[in-house]
């Protein structure tokens, strides 16, 4: 990743009152090119309005928003509801309101390895199946920022993973950064190069392995939640508990 790089994307001071509640108090952060930002953080704790307030869907009380020129954005939602009465092919679905070429969407089909699905009913999807398809209707935008919100949403344990990993693929193939709103860092920890812990305000943010040994993220999820991630820390020969010392290297599992 180029550090010097200017970012894709900065947000400054971001505050957000509605109805006399604080939202978000002074939340910033930067993404740039090729790199994966995630955002974790309790239920409730903001996350969402912040990325809708990044996408110009939500105007802030106060802070400002900076974004490089003609920057090309791909959003995929956490979830999408769809009416049984109206079947749609995931081909029809992926060009709702695009103007692409043929070859543009089969290399991304291809990518996220959906061919077989583009006649399916988008309504017949595995959970695994429809988040695939609706990252592929965000690259198609052939985006210079991805934003996901929970693309795990309804995905099994094995599926999750699996996800990650596309993300990661499609950040080192596109070149392009990642902002990424998740629940649960353990699940995040490989994937990410930067976590925001977010609680209204950033708690904690830095290396995934940083900010998992981090007062502020111990005292929000507490200190078993920092013990189940040295179980997720694939990309070391070994992983640490919670003081810091070193563990086997072959936990690389675990069983929901």
């Amino acid at each position: 990743m180029n550090t010097t790089a200017k970012p894709l994307i900065e947000a400054n001071g971001i505050s957000v009152v509605l109805q006399g509640r604080q939202i978000l108090k002074q939340v910033s952060l930067s993404v740039g090119q090729g790199e994966i930002v995630t955002l974790i953080g309790p239920n409730g704790a903001g996350k969402t309005t912040l990325v809708r307030v990044i996408l110009g869907l939500f105007k802030a009380t106060d802070g400002s928003i900076k974004k490089q020129p003609n920057l090309r954005i791909g959003y995929m939602p956490q979830r999408l509801a769809l009416s049984e009465n109206m079947p749609l092919t995931v081909k029809r679905f992926l060009a709702l309101g695009y103007k692409y070429k043929e070859s543009e969407m089969l290399e991304i089909v291809h990518e996220l390895d959906i061919e077989l699905l583009l006649d399916s009913p988008m309504q017949r999807l595995s959970g695994g199946e429809h988040q695939r398809v609706l990252l592929a209707r965000a690259l198609l935008r052939q985006p210079d920022l991805l934003v996901l919100d929970e693309p795990i949403q309804g995905v099994d344990i094995t599926g999750q993973a699996v996800l990650y990993a596309l993300i990661t693929q499609i950040r080192d193939r596109f070149g392009c950064g990642v902002l990424m709103i998740s629940h649960d860092l353990h699940l995040v920890m490989s994937t990410t190069d930067q976590v925001l812990c977010l609680n209204h305000h950033v708690c904690c943010s830095g290396h995934p392995e940083s900010v998992s040994q981090h007062p502020a993220y111990l005292e929000l999820f507490g200190a078993a939640a920092s013990a189940k991630l040295a179980v997720y820390t694939h990309h070391h020969d070994h992983t640490h508990d919670i003081h810091g010392d070193i563990k086997s290297p072959h936990k690389e599992h675990h069983h929901g």
